[in-house]
């Protein structure tokens, strides 16, 4: 479909979309929060405000621009609404117990002139290179995958005053106010799950646990341990020998029921870190029962009671983290997370927002049924299938055909 129209959006989108008009100030905001809703959710293949607008009738450049960086709204109220908006709907509703994902996720950007650009390393293309990072919080609960809270991250190169620039701060520091906005909500999670970029910082790991957090975190395999050597004195290590050290009888085989199922060998140790009082459980998890044959060698860290934790707990609860990389792949692919026509971060943010809000419509409405109910003939077991159930509605609609009932 390459040209819609506002009003060809079936009725629930604009039922959902009212649950937001008190946090504008004007109609002109309530009218371009739609268009730009729906432009996200629309099937053109780029998402920037140019395509949007030349897509849909009745929407214009100007007013999407004006409205993504010089209207009068913040996008924490927005945020805030569209959780509330989850909170609202038993179905919907936000678990006790939930696991916090905590992970950051960069895109390149041409030039030097968007807020935030600088050179680092991406994990999406393997490589350094130019690009804006964001660091997010994510919610998974067994039921749902749902975006939290999402913040720019500001490289020293592209401040004034680099790293002694007042708005500079590290990802960790910005993780941890996203985890602050979280707890203030009521929302306490029963585990947070980090990558080593998080779990290598002794820093970041004692602020969970001044806020009695539990955590789960990868290492790096040089990180240095103190264990208890069989001369019963203390020995620093690193990790990598650590794994290298234990016999094949320390590792037990987990089954691993992922998109494709695997058997992993785990082993725990009890360790002592620097800077950290007590001791802690470090888990190695290979894909071979020999350190020698492994390819591929994970080491976690965590603060759970030694005495609640199994091998398999580790490994299933980890593998958790791959709920937001699946966003990270659907923000992207489909609503246009990286595609955007601005520089600054204000309006940076906003866009992302705007993201959250597209992709939670299309949860909220995949969970409450409403989706299969009308506009689709199996169940609607992921996002993309749920968002095709929300364009063959679309398409009902520009062309004229009645609803079905």
């Amino acid at each position: 479909m390459k040209e819609t129209t506002p009003a060809a959006m079936p009725p629930c989108f604009d039922r959902w979309c009212k649950r937001f008009d008190d946090v504008w100030t004007h109609q002109a905001q309530k009218r371009e929060f739609r268009h730009y809703i729906g432009g996200l959710l629309g099937e053109s293949e780029r998402k920037n405000l140019s395509q949007m607008a030349d897509n849909a009738v009745g929407v214009t450049y100007h007013r999407l621009h004006h409205f993504l960086t010089e209207a009068p709204w913040e996008s924490q109220e927005v945020n805030e609404r569209r959780l509330r908006v989850m909170n609202q709907c038993s179905q919907t509703r936000i678990s006790r117990g939930f696991t916090l994902i905590i992970d950051d996720s960069g895109h390149r950007k041409s030039g030097n002139f968007t807020d935030g650009v600088g050179r680092q390393y991406i994990g999406e293309i393997g490589k350094t290179d130019n690009p804006i990072v964001v660091v997010t919080t994510h919610l998974y609960d067994g039921k749902k995958s749902l975006p939290l809270d999402i913040e720019l991250y500001q490289h020293s190169s592209s401040l004034h005053q680099g790293k002694k620039d007042l708005e500079f701060k590290k990802k960790p520091e910005l993780a941890l106010a996203l985890v602050d906005q979280s707890l203030m909500r009521g929302y306490r999670p029963s585990i947070v799950i980090i990558d080593a970029g998080y779990g290598n910082n002794t820093t970041f790991l004692l602020e969970l646990e001044k806020k009695k957090l539990k955590y789960l975190g990868g290492l790096a395999k040089n990180r240095k341990v103190i264990i208890e050597s069989e001369a019963n004195k203390l020995q620093e290590i690193r990790l990598d020998k650590l794994a290298q050290s234990l016999q094949s009888a320390a590792f037990t085989p987990v089954q691993l029921n992922l998109d494709k199922p695997k058997t992993v060998w785990v082993a725990t140790v009890e360790v002592e870190l620097s800077q950290l009082e007590g001791t802690r459980t470090i888990a190695i998890v290979m894909n071979a029962s020999t350190f020698a044959q492994a390819s591929d060698i994970d080491y976690f860290i965590t603060n759970v009671d030694s005495s609640i934790i199994t091998d398999e707990w580790i490994v299933t609860t980890y593998a958790q983290r791959n709920w937001v990389e699946v966003f990270y792949r659907e923000a992207k692919g489909w609503l246009g997370l990286k595609e955007y026509q601005v520089r600054n971060s204000r309006s940076l943010l906003r866009h992302f927002i705007l993201v959250f809000c597209a992709y939670t419509f299309i949860l909220w409405h995949t969970l409450t049924g409403g989706l299969r109910r009308r506009w689709a003939a199996k169940p609607l077991n992921t996002f993309t299938e749920a968002l095709e159930a929300f364009r063959t509605a679309m398409s009902f609609r520009a062309s004229g055909v009645v609803e079905p009932q």
